[in-house]
């Protein structure tokens, strides 16, 4: 009775296309939605995984195939991940999305805090894997960030190549520069932008101690000494003064509660003439935590904001926000691509990690890239600054500098195609 009671419930989770069912104990069953939609066939090992399932689905659904609780015909992920996201949109007016998101609303302050150690613990959970693992799916500049697709057959590496001189024009960097990297990473970006105005220097930050030991290493054999200083620390423990402050991929670490701050360090930390850059993920409406699943095992206090949160974070600041570029579909070809490289080394990537681990990779690579196909999300480019005029009025200057930092980034292959550039 208990068994039939949950299916109905699960079955409601499904309002478009049809997912095929079969359990543990032999049952089967078709759940057709009311809309046409995307298909999928998966077994689960018991009913105990159904009962999770339902009762906090954003958590259970990835576990249960990480765990190899949830196997899907044809090992097709892709099709049951389709179908989760087509679906996903219903969730929120469904009785028990919105139990779940009480609840979640009710404890995210507290996971998101992202007090000084939280920070540092949060960003060594997922930045600090091993090197193998970010080499089987990144491009050669380990740029962990939404690339620029500016062509259908734009390759990942010459996407990544316009999305830093893209970045570096959108500083309107000039030689000189005083330049700090928020969350520098792997010194992809810092490279790039020494090699698009030799004469610049860039102060690059980080918490993640290996990300910093290997952009040491690789900026070492690319740049002079004299043009870099990269160091193990958070954000709100710089000081200074800068020409030019970017940011990529690092607002989502922050937390809501922490946005007036992160934007006070920033306007604190710009000249009075200069530009920031702040490069994140949003939403489209609603702000949310990144999932539970996510939190517990990929981005421990991660959270995605919405554009009226950035907005309103940077003018409480008093900083001005002299343009806005919103980056439709390229994250979801960005995370194509890295899954295809995933799948394309595999083999080495057994050499160091087991079933479970790959699952999960896997699961977030696919439920990632299918966030963005359904339009949950987009890229946001904020471009800030203390005056109005601190960069040219027009938009052209963005695109001529950005296609000569290409040009300069790509010098073995002026179109960037195929690039061997050592950024």
């Amino acid at each position: 009775m208990f068994d039939q009671l949950v299916l109905t419930v699960f079955s409601q989770f499904i309002i478009c296309g049809e997912l095929k069912l079969s359990i543990g104990d032999g049952t089967h069953v078709v759940i057709r939605g009311t809309v046409p939609g995307p298909a999928a066939s998966i077994h689960l090992a018991g009913s105990r995984t159904l009962w999770r399932i339902v009762i906090k689905p954003d958590l259970a659904i990835g576990e249960a195939y990480m765990q190899g609780k949830l196997r899907i015909d044809d090992d097709d992920l892709e099709a049951f991940i389709h179908l989760l996201m087509a679906n996903s949109k219903h969730w929120e007016s469904h009785w028990a999305g919105r139990l779940s998101l009480f609840f979640s609303d009710r404890f995210a302050p507290l996971a998101h805090l992202n007090l000084l150690r939280a920070s540092k613990r949060n960003v060594a959970h997922h930045y600090d894997l091993t090197d193998a693992l970010f080499a089987s799916f990144l491009d050669p500049h380990r740029q962990y960030s939404c690339g620029y697709f500016a062509e259908t057959d734009t390759s990942l590496d010459e996407a990544q190549v316009i999305k830093v001189a893209r970045l570096a024009a959108k500083l309107n960097l000039q030689p000189g520069d005083r330049v700090l990297d928020i969350g520098c990473g792997w010194g992809g970006l810092a490279a790039a932008m020494i090699k698009c105005q030799p004469d610049v220097h860039v102060s690059g930050i980080t918490l993640s101690e290996q990300q910093l030991a290997y952009a040491n290493e690789h900026l070492k054999t690319t740049a002079s000494s004299d043009n870099f200083f990269l160091a193990l620390r958070d954000y709100r423990q710089q000081t200074g003064h800068f020409d030019k402050i970017v940011s990529v991929g690092m607002l989502e670490h922050v937390g809501p509660r922490n946005f007036r701050t992160y934007f006070r360090k920033v306007r604190d930390l710009l000249d009075a003439n200069g530009i920031a850059v702040i490069h994140s993920i949003g939403v489209h409406g609603r702000a949310r935590p990144v999932n539970r699943w996510l939190q517990k095992y990929i981005f421990p206090g991660g959270f995605l904001p919405s554009l009226d949160q950035m907005v309103a974070a940077t003018e409480m600041q008093g900083l001005k926000i002299l343009d806005l570029e919103i980056m439709r579909g390229h994250y979801a070809e960005t995370l194509k691509q890295w899954r295809l490289n995933f799948y394309s080394n595999i083999d080495d990537v057994r050499k160091h990690y087991d079933d479970t681990f790959i699952r999960m990779w896997n699961f977030y690579l696919l439920g990632c890239e299918y966030f963005f196909r359904q339009q949950h999300g987009m890229v946001l480019q904020l471009q800030l600054a203390h005056n109005q005029m601190a960069a040219p009025a027009n938009r052209r200057y963005i695109g001529e500098l950005q296609d000569k930092f290409r040009d300069i980034l790509c010098t073995d292959n002026p179109s960037g195609k195929q690039s061997n550039s050592e950024i």
